[in-house]
């Protein structure tokens, strides 16, 4: 039998043991239903191959043979890695669509015994859930965004939220990404990896409350924010942290020491600001990484690139929905009672009517 999706939230408590996807490791490298253990019934080179032969010989030949690979990597997975799964193990399977690459995994396991079922309409079917909720849907919680200038600390601060009764959404975690050219912390997910995350994570919203969401641009790193995430942050209201210079000055200095321990990668990212900047001032910025001036390196760049950038998008926004909030520290110390005070400022706001509401 076959189960058929019908929300994201079906799989929160699915019940099954495992859920296996048999598609080729580049189909499972671009995305997968999370949790999902990966078992190609054929690799990318034999799913490429199958796939010719339907095309220019026949889709009789083409079974033929993709039945014989898929039998034969189907054994291998029972020898390797199904070794340890006892009688009463039971797992959900899909493959693309839910045909036959699927389909022929599951004959073969129940043959053994195991209480099988497969996705109805396979990863397809998942994805399209994926892009109702991300593309199609309206967001379903209202939307507060905590914004400030770089080296702010709002990534921090926004993770101790929860803490205070808050639900966020960490989109430069899920991104693998800290939304600026010094922000890589590694590969980023593949675009529909990427959505997949956000998807589940939205599903878990309780559309009662509002939800914290650090403010972006429309892209974090290579990942773009789907449509109706991105149309709930430009009109949600903002949370503008003010810190001094120095403050996050020394706050930067701290949270990036993984780029300003690679010397090599930080004089890298230096360089490509050469386009904006005049040459004299890379060369400053060059010889304050070099003396480990750190501090006086995130300064320097705030003043002259990052904070005028932030100045001329503050001054298209809509100022009723802007409420500052001044944080004059950023050291450890002083951040939990910051986020106490952030998640007052955002029960205030979710008990005020939005503009319209009383007209």
């Amino acid at each position: 039998m076959a189960i058929k999706l019908t929300s994201l939230s079906d799989l929160f408590d699915h019940g099954f043991d495992d859920i296996i996807d048999v598609r080729a490791p580049a189909e499972y490298a671009d995305d997968h239903v999370p949790g999902a253990l990966s078992m190609p019934v054929l690799d990318d080179e034999e799913r490429a191959r199958v796939g010719t032969i339907y095309k220019q010989v026949s889709p009789f030949d083409a079974r033929k043979i993709g039945g014989a690979l898929v039998a034969r990597n189907a054994a291998r997975h029972i020898e390797e890695k199904l070794q340890d799964r006892d009688g009463g193990w039971q797992p959900l399977i899909y493959c693309w669509r839910g045909g036959q690459r699927s389909g022929s995994f599951a004959t073969i396991l129940r043959q053994i015994g195991w209480r099988v079922e497969t996705i109805e309409g396979g990863y397809k079917a998942f994805r399209g859930l994926v892009v109702q909720a991300l593309y199609d849907d309206p967001f379903p919680a209202p939307v507060v965004l905590l914004d400030g200038n770089t080296g702010s600390a709002k990534t921090e601060l926004l993770n101790m939220l929860p803490d205070q009764g808050l639900q966020v959404l960490d989109l430069e975690g899920l991104a693998n990404h800290r939304g600026s050219l010094f922000g890589a912390m590694g590969p980023q997910p593949q675009q529909r990896g990427f959505e997949t995350a956000l998807a589940m994570q939205v599903a878990r919203l309780d559309p009662t409350r509002p939800v914290v969401v650090e403010a972006e641009s429309s892209k974090v790193g290579e990942c773009r924010l789907p449509p109706s995430l991105w149309t709930a942050m430009k009109a949600a209201p903002r949370i503008v942290l003010e810190a001094p210079l120095d403050e996050r000055a020394a706050y930067l200095a701290r949270a990036y020491a993984d780029v300003t321990e690679d010397k090599a990668r930080l004089h890298q990212i230096l360089d490509t600001l050469r386009p904006y900047v005049a040459a004299e001032q890379i060369e400053a910025w060059h010889a304050e990484a070099r003396a480990g001036a750190f501090a006086a390196l995130a300064r320097s760049l705030m003043e002259l690139r990052y904070d005028p950038s932030y100045a001329r998008h503050r001054a298209r926004m809509d100022p009723t929905t802007v409420t500052p909030l001044t944080a004059p520290r950023l050291d450890p110390q002083a951040l939990p009672e910051l986020a106490a005070r952030i998640a007052a400022q955002v029960a205030d706001l979710a008990a005020t009517p939005a503009r319209g509401d009383t007209e």
